[in-house]
């Protein structure tokens, strides 16, 4: 992909900056969703062809990977890279920030706390 600049905020933005791909990442990283159907039961309703094009883009840069889990070679799972584990205290940020500054938002539970 054809970088718009060199700065870091902005080919950040290119990566994950639209409205899916961080919430990909929150059911990856927060909770532990690792299978196709798994994403979509998600309370945002992602369709599933912006669910595909987002693990794609994912994939080819690098922040996670896909493993088949099933003799059927479509049924796969996805497992964040270590640069993608990388983008987690990230979203703790986002987390923090939007608790603080956005009414009503509501505070999720991770599996692991």
């Amino acid at each position: 992909m054809k970088r718009r600049s060199d700065c870091p905020i902005t080919c950040t933005l290119d990566l994950i900056g639209d409205k899916w791909t961080l919430v990909v990442l929150r059911d990856l990283l927060f909770f532990s969703k690792t299978k196709f159907d798994e994403f979509l039961e998600s309370p945002e309703k992602i369709s599933t062809s912006v669910l595909t094009d987002r693990l794609h883009r994912l994939e080819r840069a690098g922040l996670i990977e896909k493993s088949q889990y099933s003799t059927h070679r479509l049924r796969m799972s996805y497992l964040p890279t270590e640069k993608g584990r990388a983008l987690e205290p990230v979203l703790n940020e986002i987390v923090r920030w939007g608790k603080r500054n956005i009414e009503n938002t509501n505070v999720f539970q991770r599996p692991d706390t």
